[in-house]
């Protein structure tokens, strides 16, 4: 409430290490719910997380959260964070060489942080899951404000990630005017990205695992790869004990797959498009890779981190313009194939987008 009323961060925080030297993560989120209760508006308090974060970083008492296995959601989660921090300190070190750069260095440096502001554009699955996934169970609990105020801050930060696009996107753009948009647009994008991730391990994490049971944690991580993965492709799949024995019966039930002209196993039509060469990614109506085929000699290496990703952030910045219109002949019409030739080292590939219509 001091930092509500205006009292300086650094007042703050010196009282609070002076009165406390470790606060229950649990506690730091009922504080939130309450100061919503009594009627201080979700907006404040999305005004002021970044001022708690900072006050609490260091001093949350995590020894409540429980040991997490390899493929849980929840370490899945830490794993794209440690992904996303690799990101956000290379796109740091950059910006920081910017004042010595020299105007003909200048579109390979924009080049080199466009590709790194779209590999942190996947930060936008990392949070969709939090929504649809993460939130329902705790609003369950009874815990509705600070998921709220999470979500909030989760649009901040895409509403940043954007405008960094569209200034790296900026054509004729001096050291000068990008050392501007530095300091009001990409540094608050990634400085962002980067103090959510302490958000999530310090408090929302660690909350949810005591919150949450193994059951709810199962249903997560059967519905988590609709949704997609954030610039890691989990190599294990964890499931409790208890699901596992229900899935062995499972697996014995009827899973064909009815087409109009024939019927296929869930097995049997993975083998098939994984044996045929040719390699096939498919995009739906959104624009959004739903499904790449695995055979075993891959031109383009693929994994299930790009699920649900736009089709244009999985392309180098500089032919993006192609995709985009590839997808907009498509859209009105226009064309209904669009075939190509790329060379890769001493190979000539083939390349053919289709349309597919209903």
């Amino acid at each position: 409430l001091k930092l509500h009323h205006g009292a300086t961060e650094a007042e703050a925080k010196q009282e609070l290490l002076d009165s406390l030297s470790n606060i229950p993560y649990g506690e730091v989120v009922e504080v939130e719910q309450e100061l919503i209760e009594e009627g201080l508006p979700e907006e404040e308090v999305l005004k002021l997380c970044d001022a708690h974060s900072a006050v609490l970083h260091g001093n949350v008492d995590l020894s409540a959260a429980r040991d997490i296995p390899p493929g849980h959601p929840v370490d899945v989660i830490i794993q794209e964070n440690k992904a996303l921090r690799t990101v956000t300190n290379e796109i740091t070190r950059l910006i920081t060489s910017l004042p010595r750069l020299s105007a003909e260095e200048m579109p390979e440096f924009k080049l080199k942080l466009r590709t790194l502001f779209n590999q942190l554009m996947d930060a936008d699955k990392h949070y969709a899951r939090k929504e649809y996934l993460l939130f329902p169970y705790l609003e369950q609990t009874g815990i509705t404000g600070p998921p709220k105020v999470m979500w909030g801050k989760h649009d901040e930060i895409r509403e940043l990630l954007k405008g960094s696009q569209e200034i790296l996107e900026t054509e004729g753009l001096s050291v000068e005017e990008l050392l501007s948009a530095a300091e009001i647009i990409l540094y608050p994008a990634v400085n962002g990205v980067a103090e959510m991730t302490i958000k999530e391990e310090e408090i929302l994490l660690p909350m949810m695992m005591d919150a949450l049971s193994d059951a709810d944690w199962y249903e997560i991580q059967k519905q988590s790869p609709e949704i997609g993965f954030c610039l890691y492709d989990p190599p294990h799949e964890w499931k409790p004990e208890t699901e596992k024995e229900a899935e062995k019966i499972a697996s014995h039930a009827d899973d064909k797959i009815k087409l109009p002209s024939g019927t296929f196993s869930n097995e049997e039509l993975v083998a098939m498009l994984n044996t045929l060469p040719v390699d096939i990614t498919f995009v739906d109506r959104n624009d959004k890779v739903k499904y790449f085929s695995q055979g075993s000699e891959r031109i383009f290496q693929r994994n299930r981190a790009i699920l649900n990703r736009d089709v244009r952030n999985c392309h180098p910045p500089a032919s993006a313009h192609i995709v985009d219109k590839i997808i907009e002949d498509f859209r009105t019409g226009k064309q209904s194939r669009a075939p190509f030739w790329i060379r890769m080292g001493e190979k000539f590939i083939h390349i053919e987008y289709f349309a597919m219509r209903d």
